[in-house]
């Protein structure tokens, strides 16, 4: 929990450090490095994954294709409408949960989601995150999902995506679909919060209420 603290509040410095430079380019070139390393290395990993269990591919092929995959949507990303952005923004936070959720032991990833619930509710208020919101988060394309006026970063969607992908793999489909109905009311109560806070901590309520639910289940 700690190390991805530390790669968070890292990440977050350097950007809030672009936007304070006020270069639109800088900012740029350092959201999409971000996105096309995680892009290629999700790409790649799924294929390795699917040449082992379902049928070989060339690792030529896997890079080939890992590239291309990343470059089509970072175009998606930056260059299409808000809501194909989102979209891709959207399968990549749960591409990269799942990736974590079913890489990561039980006691870790609650370690993780914990750690990082509370580590967001210094960040925001506290921290960088909410430093950088306050310069303007539809600078960030690429690592914010956008709708109206509603803004959650891809961290969120990727840690909402390790709890449930971890319930399934490791509690099975009711752990997973509790975990689901926590967090996606989670995710209302932080909206309603949204109405009366210009600012609000996306991960706390979701991730607690999807750890309570998900365990409770498996009790039952």
């Amino acid at each position: 929990a700690f190390y991805f603290v530390v790669l968070l509040l890292v990440g977050a410095t350097i950007l809030l450090t672009l936007l304070r430079i006020k270069n639109p380019r800088l900012v740029l070139v350092f959201t999409g490095t971000v996105v096309s390393i995680t892009i290629f290395f999700l790409s790649a990993v799924y294929l390795l994954a699917l040449s082992t269990i379902i049928f070989p591919i060339r690792f030529e092929a896997i890079l080939i294709f890992s590239a291309c995959l990343t470059l089509s949507s970072l175009y998606l990303i930056f260059k299409a409408s808000n809501r194909v952005s989102s979209l891709v923004i959207i399968a990549i936070g749960g591409a990269l949960g799942a990736f974590l959720g079913s890489s990561i032991q039980t006691l870790s990833t609650l370690a993780i989601l914990c750690f990082l619930a509370f580590y967001d509710i210094f960040a925001v208020y506290r921290g960088p995150i909410g430093k950088i919101a306050s310069q303007g988060l539809e600078k960030i394309r690429g690592l914010i999902l956008s709708f109206k006026d509603i803004h959650i970063g891809l961290g969120d969607l990727t840690f909402y995506s390790m709890l449930m992908g971890h319930m399934l793999l490791n509690f099975g489909i009711i752990a997973c679909l509790m975990s689901m109905v926590g967090i996606l009311t989670g995710c209302y109560l932080t909206l309603k919060m949204l109405e009366k806070k210009e600012i609000f901590p996306g991960l706390p309520l979701p991730i607690f209420l999807g750890l309570a639910s998900g365990f409770i289940s498996t009790l039952l």
